[in-house]
């Protein structure tokens, strides 16, 4: 099952300091382990909100420093995209698996699988037991789907206030945080359906 699905930034943003990411969009799966846990289960209902916003800020840190180290090993110079090149965006987006250890910040250890495209990282945090060529394979159907119908490269995305749309991404292609085994026809099929969906 996959735990949680988040855009970030991983480049340098005016209002953040150095080390710091904002993250645009963040989306849970699961029980909430606030409920779970004896240790958080007095929490109010806004305590446990900030709790779980409070992970998903370590996973996006923690994948902000994964996709900077990986960017100055690989001494490519970056490339500036413009709208209209999304598809060679994903093609050149730099990738990567981070292990997150219990404890850091999931009660259990967690693989978080990551795309950096441009100043954006899209990263899908998994249980290590999922499928993670699966989860390589969904977390790029997403970016592309996102890059294409959000205009994401361009000034002024729409990340933000089209968020109703990666609900609905989501909601087609990982429902309710699974991985979805897809031949050939399904998958043109389930395409057909979210092009539909997000050219309304």
């Amino acid at each position: 099952m996959v735990r949680c699905f988040l855009i970030h930034t991983v480049c340098p943003v005016s209002a953040l300091s150095a080390g710091e990411s904002r993250v645009l969009y963040s989306r849970s799966f699961g029980p909430d382990e606030a409920v779970l846990s004896d240790r958080y289960r007095d929490l109010r209902p806004e305590e446990r909100r900030l709790l779980q916003k409070e992970k998903i800020a370590v996973v996006a840190r923690q994948v902000r420093s994964a996709v900077s180290l990986f960017r100055e090993a690989s001494e490519r110079p970056p490339v500036e995209m413009l709208p209209g090149d999304e598809a060679l965006a994903l093609q050149e987006a730099d990738s990567g698996v981070e292990r997150l250890r219990a404890g850091d910040p999931f009660s259990v250890e967690t693989s978080a699988l990551w795309l950096g495209v441009q100043s954006l990282a899209f990263t899908l945090v998994c249980e290590p037991h999922e499928n993670l060529l699966l989860a390589e394979g969904t977390l790029r159907s997403l970016t592309r789907h996102c890059l294409d119908h959000l205009h994401m490269l361009g000034q002024g995305s729409e990340v933000l206030l089209r968020s109703n749309r990666i609900d609905a991404l989501l909601s087609r292609l990982l429902p309710h945080g699974q991985l979805l085994f897809l031949n050939h026809r399904f998958a043109q099929s389930l395409e057909k359906d979210v092009a539909a969906y997000m050219a309304k």
